[in-house]
């Protein structure tokens, strides 16, 4: 069990999660963003494989338990607020499950209907 007083600081969201922004320890480029409640957290340490709550599924999901995609957790690093975490990672493969690098290769313009200007 995570010892309550090392994660006595982090400001759990009211549902026990914090969001967790995944980025590539080498490239620095934002993979994916998923969240953990403290079991999650806590496997993430003790495996070094990136592990989060699947709010869909309701049940903690090893990221690439199915594909094969690992998350090999480097560091893991707490905002100034203690309510969001950024896990430096090395990737096995695309991380996004619709194949691609990252979850974030969409422009806002081209996903909207009528592209607005900023």
């Amino acid at each position: 069990m995570l010892d309550p007083a090392a994660i006595a600081g982090i400001k759990w969201n009211e549902q026990g999660m914090i969001p967790a922004i995944v980025q590539d320890a080498q490239t620095r480029e934002v993979l994916m963003l998923a969240f953990m409640n403290a079991e999650a957290l806590k496997q993430t340490l003790e495996l070094g494989q990136a592990v989060f709550w699947s709010r869909r599924r309701r049940k903690l999901w090893r990221k690439g338990e199915t594909s094969g995609n690992t998350l090999r957790v480097q560091d893991i690093r707490i905002d100034c607020d203690a309510d969001t975490l950024l896990l430096l990672a090395e990737p096995a493969g695309p991380t996004c499950h619709t194949n691609a690098v990252s979850c974030f290769f969409r422009d806002l313009d081209e996903f909207i209907a009528e592209p607005k200007r900023y």
